[in-house]
């Protein structure tokens, strides 16, 4: 039963981290850009917690795979796509002042 315990606890903290990986963070690990430099996507990571809610992250991830989409967005008419571009602006030139 204690071994049982212990393998069940193990288990649980090897793979916490994982479990906890954000949208950015595993979109920035996967890009080919970042080289799979899991400290520094960690760190964007942190940063788009403070400054983007979860369905921000989710959109903000998608720019890794395609990175035309921040440009569709950024060129659009649409206000909710402005208001969303301005937001991830901010949590750009944070996270770029923070995790150099």
């Amino acid at each position: 039963m204690l071994n049982r315990f212990v393998i069940a606890a193990a288990a649980v903290m090897i793979t916490a981290p994982l479990a906890m990986a954000g949208p950015i963070d595993s979109a920035c690990v996967s890009s080919d850009r970042a080289r799979g430099n899991s400290p520094l996507c960690s760190c964007i990571q942190r940063v788009a917690d403070q400054t983007l809610s979860r369905s921000d992250q989710r959109r903000a991830a998608a720019f890794f795979r395609d990175p035309h989409q921040a440009q569709v967005v950024r060129m659009s008419k649409s206000d909710a796509d402005n208001s969303f571009w301005a937001r991830y602006k901010r949590f750009a030139g944070a996270a770029e002042a923070y995790c150099r």
